[in-house]
């Protein structure tokens, strides 16, 4: 977040204070803000932090939360991280293999390595979602182990 926010600041006091705005500033953070959000899909369910409907899920069992959270990343988690995995990574060779380009400034610098961590970022979460699939597979075979959740 540091770049982000030195970029920002940069941008803000060069338009407003010196006159002359960057022509860079704009993609660079939309890429830094991108990146942030991306890479952390997997980081916040590694750390049991999205978002969900909490009021049903803290009053059943730990083996119906596993039940419900195994349901979940079979059904949605795992083919949409696995599919966008697939989708940026053709887009990612093919930028590559055309140096295409943002188009959306002056900076327009090429856009592949932004594709590259669309694709790292849904192959991480599809890592972790997996991860988080075998721990409910563990407590609904009743090994113990995995998550503990409150309740």
């Amino acid at each position: 977040m540091i770049p982000l926010i030195a970029a920002s600041c940069f941008e803000v006091f060069s338009r407003y204070v010196m006159g002359e705005p960057t022509f860079w500033a704009f993609e660079v953070g939309y890429m830094m803000m991108g990146t942030h959000f991306l890479i952390g899909l997997a980081y916040t369910l590694r750390e049991r932090e999205h978002v969900r409907v909490d009021f049903l899920y803290a009053h059943v069992s730990r083996r119906k939360r596993a039940l419900i959270d195994a349901f979940t990343y079979v059904v949605l988690v795992l083919p949409l991280a696995g599919w966008l995995s697939v989708a940026f990574w053709e887009k990612v060779t093919k930028a590559y293999e055309s140096h295409e380009r943002t188009g959306m400034s002056a900076f327009n610098p090429v856009i592949w390595p932004f594709r590259l961590v669309m694709c790292a970022a849904f192959a991480l979460l599809f890592l972790q979602a997996l991860a988080e699939l075998l721990r409910c597979v563990s407590v609904l075979k009743g090994d113990g182990k995995g998550h503990q959740t409150a309740g």
